[in-house]
């Protein structure tokens, strides 16, 4: 058997695939790009990748509408089934095990901005403002420190700090080379 005789044949499917642009250049429309049985391959402003919701943009951003929605929905779910009855430091461990990593999955691997991590922050107060039923983000806070509910802004933090330390730890080499950068 000689080299010429072997084809690499690759599947693509396109119901699953999309392209999306990110750059200084990504509002600019692209030709379409077809794969070898002549498919279009469908470009779209977000796509989804492991969890995580990557946007269309000039530099690289992730959506946190979708984990916002998520962590409402869960914490919605709880309180649907147990209402009011449980005592709130219940409440709170099924929401620490059980939401808060709905709304955290995956961010240390996402640039955030202020504002998105203020999003993120305002998400878990409103949560405790429903909890304790206070408007009061002094209260809030007092409650969060107590029960040592850290906010999503700083375990994100810390988060990055350790994903940035196994990033860098890697012996992969295009880990190594993003290091060089």
């Amino acid at each position: 058997m000689n080299l010429n005789s072997i084809r690499l044949i690759w599947y693509l499917n396109v119901k699953t695939s999309c392209c999306l642009r990110i750059g200084p250049r990504n509002d600019v429309s692209c030709d379409a790009i077809r794969t070898s049985n002549g498919v279009a391959i469908q470009w779209v402003n977000e796509l989804r990748y492991l969890g995580i919701f990557i946007v269309r943009s000039r530099n690289f951003k992730c959506s946190l509408t979708n984990d916002k929605k998520s962590f409402y929905r869960s914490t919605n779910a709880i309180f649907g089934k147990i209402g009011r009855i449980a005592p709130q430091e219940t409440t709170l461990e099924l929401i620490s095990g059980k939401c808060f990593p709905v709304l955290a999955y995956g961010l240390e691997a996402c640039p955030l901005l202020k504002s998105d991590l203020s999003s993120l922050d305002f998400v878990l107060n409103r949560f405790f403002i429903k909890l304790f039923r206070t408007n009061s983000i002094d209260i809030v806070k007092q409650c969060q420190c107590h029960f040592v509910f850290p906010l999503p802004s700083d375990i994100w933090a810390k988060r990055v700090q350790k994903f940035d330390a196994k990033f860098c730890a890697c012996s992969n080499l295009l880990c190594k080379i993003q290091n060089v950068r």
